[in-house]
């Protein structure tokens, strides 16, 4: 019975870490735009990896649902 559990709470899980993961990615790219976060030695980069990751992250979204 346990194991009947376990199999209907797996997409759960999966949707909860994914939907986490794109918050988390979000926020550390308009960290990265807005000059909260920098990476070392970088400089003016950040803000361009910034937003290759915030474009990314959004693309990723759109292809995701339009996958399902």
């Amino acid at each position: 019975m346990a194991k009947n559990k376990t199999i209907t709470m797996t997409p759960l899980l999966g949707i909860v870490a994914w939907i986490t993961g794109v918050i988390v990615s979000l926020a550390v790219g308009f960290a990265l735009i807005d000059g909260g976060l920098a990476v070392p030695y970088i400089g003016v980069l950040n803000v361009i990896a910034g937003w290759i990751v915030v474009v990314s992250t959004i693309l990723s979204v759109i292809l995701a649902i339009l996958k399902k």
